[in-house]
């Protein structure tokens, strides 16, 4: 049962043209059958393995919506995820500490939707003070011995990632003593810090005994590092999205040669059996994959990523390195047409206006023709189809209690209102009213 607040978070989402953050199984439609090899792998990964996924499908198969379905299943499990957008600009690839701190930013979990790292972090100390008692069979501790004892903890527990990066540890170190000594605002730096964040005050690194920023290499440690501290936790460990990896086609050719590297690299970190813990999900379009500026350029990445996808997607290998979501058609659109529809009216008083002006008929031809205005590319229908079908009709429906859309609505599409990928589709079809 969907709660009120959730439902109305999807249908302004929906409303916007957006990708909703939550609730997306009350609509997903074709994904029940990755659900066996889903919950195979997140299994493998709370016993302490890691994957690597990648999920390739056109533009409007829903490779956003699968990463978001894909990291609620995990939150329901207990995982962390984070999902980072690539981009040249906000967050290129090749620069590994900039992914880390954007997952830092948008690291989520099931009590917190943003934000979580220093919710995570507290919880982490709050297990060692615990064992620390335990240990000492819950004899009375003064503060100063608790600290002591909490950080002879961290020091154990961080033994291994203190080797490769002894700032990770001393950034903790300071932040749990300065929370115990009241300086609030060397504890919010030193945990910015820990989160990828540039320009700490250096009086708070000097004092906690570090230098300098998180690097690329540096950013590798600090993600097994959360890692540690989740498995420390009791939590299973952490879901990392790294959507529309695509964009590196267009970056400049040394840029792109490092970016691939660079998964490359998280690959083979990954098969070494150095993040416990990890599901990393890449996503792109074929043309990533397959195309002369995509991961053929470096031929050991496509050897790592090589899967036959000659046979009918009907046979496809689910527990392959790379999954094909396959484009909406046009029942499945008018599937997901349904389900909004019910989602919105719910148990409303407007139930029943809802179902008999926005009836199955009228969501077949509110399809067909946003279709027809895409050059009845049904595969890049989906977000506009959704938006018109809740702004446009569901809306109004609701509101005015004289509104019918046969009658009233004659939807429309402008240039403004689409993605470059939705006008791409749309040219050459003349720009008219759509009749419905």
């Amino acid at each position: 049962m969907i709660t009120p607040q959730r439902r109305q978070d999807l249908v302004d989402a929906l409303r916007r043209g957006t990708v909703p953050r939550r609730s997306l199984d009350v609509f997903a439609v074709g994904l029940d059958r990755f659900l066996p090899v889903v919950d195979e792998e997140l299994v493998r990964v709370a016993a302490g393995g890691a994957v690597f996924k990648c999920v390739r499908g056109e533009y409007g198969s829903g490779k956003t919506f699968f990463a978001r379905w894909f990291q609620e299943l995990a939150k329901a499990k207990g995982f962390a995820t984070s999902e980072v957008q690539i981009s040249e600009t906000e967050t290129p690839l090749h620069r590994l500490e900039t992914v880390y701190r954007r997952a830092m930013e948008r690291l989520s979990t099931s009590e917190a939707d943003q934000g979580a790292l220093r919710s995570i972090i507290d919880g982490w100390f709050y297990c060692l003070e615990e064992d620390v008692l335990a240990r000492n069979k819950g004899k009375a501790q003064s503060t100063e011995e608790l600290l002591r004892g909490t950080e002879e903890l961290l020091d154990s527990r961080l033994a291994a990632i203190a080797k490769a990066n002894p700032s990770y540890a001393a950034a903790l170190r300071g932040y749990r003593r300065a929370l115990a000594t009241g300086q609030t605002a060397a504890a919010e730096g030193l945990v910015a810090w820990v989160g990828g964040q540039p320009n700490v005050a250096a009086t708070h690194k000097r004092d906690a005994g570090i230098k300098g920023e998180i690097d690329h290499f540096g950013a590798l440690t600090c993600l097994q590092g959360l890692l540690t501290i989740l498995r420390d936790s009791g939590k299973p460990g952490v879901v990392l999205v790294l959507d529309e990896v695509e964009t590196l086609q267009r970056v400049r050719g040394d840029v792109r040669e490092k970016s691939l590297n660079a998964i490359r690299q998280l690959i083979d970190e990954v098969d070494a059996g150095r993040f416990p813990g990890l599901y990393l999900l890449v996503t792109g379009t074929p043309s990533f994959y397959d195309g002369p500026q995509g991961i053929q350029r470096l031929a050991p990445l496509a050897q790592r990523l090589h899967v036959d996808f000659a046979t009918e997607a009907r046979f496809d290998n689910p527990r392959a390195v790379q999954i094909r979501l396959s484009s909406f058609d046009f029942d499945r659109l008018v599937e997901v047409g349904k389900k909004i529809r019910d989602l919105y009216a719910g148990d409303s008083a407007a139930r029943e206006r809802v179902d008999r002006l926005v009836d199955d008929r009228y969501l077949e031809d509110l399809a067909r023709a946003t279709a027809g205005k895409l050059g009845g590319k049904v595969g890049v229908a989906p977000r506009l189809f959704l938006k018109k079908l809740v702004a446009d009709v569901l809306d109004r429906v609701d509101q005015f209690p004289d509104f019918d859309p046969r009658k009233h609505y004659a939807p429309t599409i402008s240039d403004t209102e689409m993605t470059d990928q939705e006008r791409g589709a749309a040219r050459g079809v003349d720009d008219i009213p759509l009749e419905v």
